[in-house]
C-alpha cells in the first residue's frame, strides 16, 4: 500500500469528470489516462521525426504555402 497526499479539490473534479466511485479508481485512472497521453505524444513525435526523411513535412508546408498564394 502507498499514502501519498492528494490535492483535494484535483481529486474531487477527478471524481466527479471520470464518474469513478473511489478516490483509488480516481488515482488509477487518472495514472492510466496519463501514461496513455505521453506514451500516445511520444508515438506522434517519432512519426513526426520519421515523416521529416519522407519530404512529407515539407511537402505539405510548399503546399500550404502554394494554396496560400493563391488566394
Amino acid at each position: 500500500m502507498t499514502q501519498i497526499d492528494i490535492d483535494d479539490e484535483a481529486l474531487e473534479r477527478a471524481m466527479a469528470l471520470s464518474k469513478a466511485r473511489t478516490k483509488k479508481e480516481t488515482v488509477n485512472i487518472a495514472l492510466r489516462f496519463y501514461a496513455e497521453q505521453q506514451e500516445r505524444a511520444a508515438r506522434i513525435s517519432r512519426h513526426f521525426d520519421r515523416s521529416r526523411t519522407w519530404g512529407a513535412v515539407e511537402d505539405a508546408e510548399r503546399r500550404h504555402r502554394a494554396e496560400k498564394d493563391g488566394q
